[in-house]
């Protein structure tokens, strides 16, 4: 997979003077009372240069609280005036872009559930054509990468240069902690494609509770992500959306404080050391891709036996006896269970579908 978006580096537009970035402000902009006393103290953050709150809020069910529409914008530049913040909201129409335009809004964000939707991002991205307003875009509610990139690149094509990527986790159905499964693999790879895009971790929404915050946003920093989106209310428990999940400016404060920033780059002893062991695995890798290799030249003399001898692909009892035997000897070598067993089928996997080849080739032997 590959991607032609060339996003303009954070550094060249942003005024970051201290690492992480951080964005900050409540999920919902409920009165001008609680905008303005929440922007004010986490004013007060240093680290925090972005104030953040939702205007229009999509809900699953009507009758929900719903944002306070344009009003809600007024409240923010006033907000903006009386603290110096950059603010940021999320669009969810053509008609959202031109408003938020139209009170002063620095930063806009394209919302998880937009995102699954083409349609409704290509419609956003035809506003954004000649605004060269900086864009978030969150990931999608299910782990598709592909999406996540597709709406990118509809930013990107519409002319807008100054985009980052916002991870608020996956949606997913097994038993979890957290609210959204972070599947720290998906943002890792989006980076990997896109070079240059800064990637902001949405704990608040990956951990959908308070206790799970200072974890979540660690791991974010220690995995190199750019910075947080962190929900923060003046008076939580009284919030009109996502209750549990914020935090008051106060916690928001001794969250930061306890980070740990560590270096992304170390003096020349560390890295020379760190490139003597990176060597040493890329050796190891190339000697482990030949053994695949060879072991995949062996299970084709297998197909290929099988076939001869009139014999099944599949024997039960033999991988059933794989299984037992390289868990066994994996897990003395200090190789965790779950990670073999992933490994195992991967290979096995692979390996049925190399004999189901040779016998496609081979229907009347």
């Amino acid at each position: 997979m590959s991607s032609n978006v060339e996003i303009l580096p954070l550094k060249e537009w942003f005024p970051l003077d201290d690492f992480p970035l951080i964005i900050s402000g409540p999920c919902s902009a409920e009165s001008r009372e609680q905008l303005l006393a929440t922007a004010k103290e986490v004013a007060k953050i240093k680290q925090v240069k972005v104030l953040r709150a939702g205007i229009w809020k999509p809900r699953t069910r009507p009758g929900e609280f719903e944002g306070v529409g344009e009003e809600g914008l007024k409240w923010l530049f006033d907000a903006k005036r009386a603290t110096g913040l950059m603010t940021t909201v999320e669009v969810a129409e053509p008609a959202h872009v031109e408003l938020a335009l139209k009170y002063g809004v620095d930063i806009l964000w394209l919302g998880a559930r937009t995102v699954v939707n083409p349609f409704s991002v290509q419609a956003i991205t035809e506003a954004l054509k000649g605004t060269h307003v900086p864009v978030m875009v969150k990931n999608p509610v299910s782990p598709d990468l592909k999406l996540w990139m597709g709406a990118i690149e509809r930013v990107y094509n519409a002319g807008i240069t100054k985009i980052m990527a916002i991870h608020r986790g996956f949606h997913y159905f097994n038993k979890s902690p957290f609210r959204n499964a972070p599947m720290w693999e998906i943002p890792i790879e989006l980076k990997r494609i896109i070079p240059n895009i800064p990637i902001i971790v949405d704990p608040s929404h990956i951990c959908g509770r308070r206790s799970l915050l200072q974890e979540i946003s660690q791991k974010a920093l220690d995995l190199e992500m750019d910075g947080l989106m962190i929900e923060s209310h003046i008076n939580p428990a009284h919030a009109k959306t996502d209750a549990a999940q914020q935090v008051n400016p106060e916690g928001l404060k001794n969250l930061i404080e306890a980070l740990v920033i560590r270096e992304r780059l170390g003096n020349p002893e560390f890295q020379n050391k760190l490139e003597e062991l990176r060597t040493e695995i890329d050796k190891l890798d190339g000697e482990m891709l030949e053994i695949l290799a060879k072991r995949m030249e062996i299970i084709n003399e297998i197909g290929d036996y099988k076939i001869e001898n009139d014999i099944t692909i599949l024997q039960m009892k033999r991988w059933a006896g794989i299984i037992e035997d390289r868990l066994s000897i994996g897990t003395n070598l200090g190789l965790g269970k779950e990670f073999l067993l992933n490994l195992l089928k991967l290979i096995h996997t692979e390996s049925i579908k190399k004999q189901e080849e040779r016998f496609k080739k081979n229907p009347e032997r």
